[in-house]
């Protein structure tokens, strides 16, 4: 794998030797001073440029940064249509196969002023003509847990225990896809979400737990992480039982906690009516399971 000082080189080099190229910034992970540095971080470069269009129509220049493994152009309008001109903000996602990752957009210079100063990540590397803005001091603060609202809290913890019931349907009726779906995509975002304010209160809500919660465990007492990490189920039916009540487990403790530091009430009575439910599904208490 190329090392950063490599990639940066690489990257300057054809801005340099390309006119059009008017300015190069850095954003993401690598611009943000306060995320864990790897090597498998993205390289996510901005090229300021009037030439979007003949750079979409050959992208021979790709080669100039490795040879490809996978590339993904997601403001291609016939695959993934959204409405904004593909002539004055287009990306390229590239992995290349020596592990190295680079996300390039191509922006118009129209657009510098409100891209740069809207992303409070950003680390400028190359301005021709002075145009990008002086930067604020990086931060990402964007990213900080965000307090709960009561109306949020309570919403998060009726969800939860809602979608829970879903989950026992579709174990009742050996319907295991359907059953892990639920714990997944209707369940886990409910316990992530409380997990996350459980964190933020700790820190003062001064902190990111990243794309897709990944700085989420480290930040969680040992038990808990054994928890969560007991909610990730093989397709198996009493692995996902068992998925479900950690789940409940987990959240409970979580959601008390969160009340706790808010001053909410929560409303242990719907746990304890919900779990009733989950456990008379799972011991077979309501109507004949299909054969």
């Amino acid at each position: 794998m190329r090392t950063p000082e490599q990639m940066y080189y690489t990257i300057l080099q054809f801005a340099r030797d390309r006119a059009d190229i008017r300015a190069v910034y850095l954003n993401g992970s690598r611009a943000n001073p306060n995320a864990p540095q790897d090597d498998f971080m993205d390289y996510d470069v901005v090229y300021v440029t009037d030439k979007i269009a003949a750079y979409r129509g050959d992208t021979s220049w790709i080669a100039n940064f490795g040879q490809i493994a996978v590339m993904q152009q997601p403001d291609d309008p016939a695959i993934f249509p959204d409405g904004h001109d593909p002539d004055q903000r287009y990306a390229f996602l590239m992995q290349f196969r020596d592990g190295v990752r680079i996300d390039l957009t191509l922006l118009a210079p129209s657009l510098v002023k409100s891209h740069y100063t809207a992303d409070k990540i950003v680390r400028p590397l190359l301005d021709k003509d002075g145009i990008l803005p002086p930067p604020a001091p990086a931060t990402d603060r964007d990213y900080w847990v965000k307090p709960p609202t009561a109306a949020g809290y309570h919403g998060c913890c009726n969800e939860f225990w809602w979608v829970s019931t879903y989950v026992a349907k579709g174990l009742w009726r050996g319907e295991l896809l359907y059953a892990i779906d639920q714990l997944n995509l209707g369940v886990r975002p409910m316990l992530l979400r409380m997990l996350c304010w459980w964190v933020g209160q700790r820190t003062g809500f001064k902190a990111s737990m990243g794309k897709c919660c990944k700085y989420l465990p480290a930040n969680l007492p040992s038990a808990w992480q054994k928890l969560l990490a007991g909610t990730y189920p093989p397709l198996d039916e009493e692995a996902i039982w068992q998925a479900l009540f950690n789940a409940a487990e987990l959240f409970s403790q979580a959601a008390a906690a969160v009340a706790a530091a808010q001053g909410f009430s929560y409303d242990s009575c719907q746990q304890q009516g919900a779990l009733g439910y989950l456990h008379g599904v799972q011991n077979g208490a309501f109507g004949t399971r299909r054969q």
